[in-house]
């Protein structure tokens, strides 16, 4: 078939687009703005790529549109599809209906935390020997892919709660139901969509009702929310991790941060050594051999296969080191996450070396201020705080860095704020790029400034 795919760029309809190609069919594309890592994947796959939306771009004759979430009424493609009656359909449900219906699906769900821990867990199959097919929102080192078909019967998904189309405003994760279930953690986020954290809480509660009685639910076992989320009501077996409370819990090494032994209620079933950062991780890590158990994998070997995780582009990614200064690359846009990926990286680098965080304000949650009054003590971990202005802002972001107790800066442009920060850099410093889009390059731009 001929399919073409509106918001191909996105990471979730990038990985579709893979899978669609993988299965056969004729693919094409269009969307706004696209750019690495999801560009380059979709050139390798040879995947024809269109800029705009323009109805010219579906002169070709197509069998049916999948249609992104980012798609919108008024949209001149989209327009033109419905006048002529071409076949539509939103990813998710493209999905369900086409790869995931005949799969054992193991669902990474959660606020944070979702792209890794699939990653870990499509990780940990694979070096079973069960080559599992999976969807990923990111692109994980190990594989150099963000998605494929694998082989039967497992299928790892993150399973994002964002909408699933304009014309299905159910989350993306109704139309997976998976029979293994991580639930990593529940806050407000995505305010483009919800009103409100019980509107989210909603959706996972419909979630739930989702998996089968003979299936897994892996929740969090000190997060708040879930636990209303699960009182609702659950008919599924479940189990926990994290924290004191967890069935799966770890102990961190005092002399290694990283290594951490794995419990499994009060009995140790190994020793993980690996690359990553954060206490997150290492419950990211748990939820992962838990999922992975439900699976057939025993929790030793999955353990072992930790020690050969690569984590996910555009998480916590080393872009650079020159004149002694590290650049990384992350993806941390909600208070919390830029909380522990700025924990992990001071528990490693020592409370002498100086964090610089970089930060743009991408998602809509963010630009509106939703979060605003959190950003102080989310980056209490730095030495000093660098922001690009945010465009068409809801809220003073200047008033808002006043208020930090360490040196800040604000700017209006990549190229200035490049400029200013290049010459304050010193020989030792650990710069922490966040942002959930494309930043103008300023990676690149700062390691050529610096002397690469």
């Amino acid at each position: 078939m001929r399919i073409h795919i509106m918001g191909i760029s996105g990471t979730f309809m990038a990985g579709l687009a893979v899978l669609a190609k993988q299965s056969g069919h004729e693919v094409s594309g269009s969307d706004m703005n696209v750019y690495p890592p999801m560009s380059h994947q979709l050139e390798a796959q040879g995947i024809n790529l269109m800029q705009g939306y323009d109805p010219q771009h579906l002169k070709d004759q197509v069998d049916y549109v999948i249609v992104g979430n980012v798609i919108s009424r008024g949209n001149p493609m989209m327009e033109h599809i419905m006048d002529q009656g071409i076949p539509y359909i939103s990813g998710p449900q493209w999905l369900a209906e086409n790869i995931l219906h005949d799969r054992w699906v193991l669902a990474v769900s959660g606020t944070h935390g979702k792209t890794t821990t699939t990653s870990m867990l499509a990780w940990i199959l694979e070096s079973a020997g069960f080559n599992p097919g999976f969807l990923i929102g990111g692109i994980p080192e190990n594989f150099g892919i963000s998605a494929r078909l694998g082989q039967n019967p497992f299928f790892v998904i993150e399973a994002d709660e964002y909408d699933s189309a304009f014309f299905d405003k159910r989350s993306k994760f109704i139309h997976y139901h998976p029979k293994t279930l991580i639930l990593n953690n529940l806050e407000f986020d995505h305010a483009d969509i919800f009103s409100d954290l019980a509107a989210i809480m909603q959706q996972f509660h419909h979630l739930l009702r989702t998996v089968p009685r003979n299936g897994l639910i892996i929740r969090n076992a000190e997060d708040d929310n879930l636990t209303a989320v699960i009182e609702k009501g659950c008919w599924t077996p479940m189990t926990t991790f994290g924290g004191k409370k967890g069935y799966w819990h770890a102990c961190a090494d005092k002399d290694d941060p990283s290594s951490f032994e794995v419990y499994c209620e009060d009995a140790k079933v190994g020793k993980a050594k690996w690359e990553l950062l954060g206490v997150h991780n290492r419950e990211n890590a748990l939820a992962a051999i838990a999922a992975a158990q439900h699976a057939g994998v025993a929790p030793d070997k999955a353990i072992a296969a930790l020690s050969s995780f690569k984590n996910v582009k555009r998480r916590m990614e080393i872009k650079g080191c020159a004149r002694g200064i590290t650049i990384y690359d992350d993806f941390a846009h909600h208070p919390t996450a830029i909380a522990t990926t700025l924990a992990g990286l001071r528990a490693k680098i020592g409370e002498d070396a100086r964090i610089i965080a970089v930060l743009e304000f991408g998602s809509y949650t963010m630009k509106t201020g939703v979060h605003k009054d959190r950003i102080k003590d989310a980056l209490s971990t730095a030495n000093r705080v660098v922001c690009k202005r945010p465009e068409a802002s809801a809220w003073d972001l200047d008033k808002v860095l006043k208020q930090f107790p360490q040196p800040t800066a604000l700017y209006d442009t990549v190229e200035a704020l490049v400029a200013n920060l290049a010459k304050q850099l010193q020989p030792g410093d650990h710069v922490v790029v966040m942002s959930n889009a494309g930043f103008g390059g300023i990676h690149e731009k700062l390691l050529q400034a610096i002397g690469i």
